[in-house]
């Protein structure tokens, strides 16, 4: 298992990198950057993964799917 536990300056440098091939960049760039700035963790690949970073499986949007790209 490999993820990427980040800085909060790196968060954007690894957002770029997990959105990259998301169909709606802007908002997996927005929502990224903020699960990035709360968990310090970004999950390894373009999706899926999550289980790397904890923090990105906790956090739920107001119809109970996953915030975190």
């Amino acid at each position: 298992m490999i993820f990427i536990v980040c800085l909060h300056s790196e968060c954007s440098s690894e957002c770029n990198r997990r959105c990259s091939k998301a169909f709606m960049k802007k908002r997996c760039l927005r929502h990224c950057k903020i699960c990035c700035g709360k968990c310090l963790c970004v999950p390894s690949g373009f999706y899926g993964n999550k289980e790397e970073c904890t923090c990105y499986n906790i956090w739920k949007n107001k119809k109970g799917g996953p915030k975190c790209p």
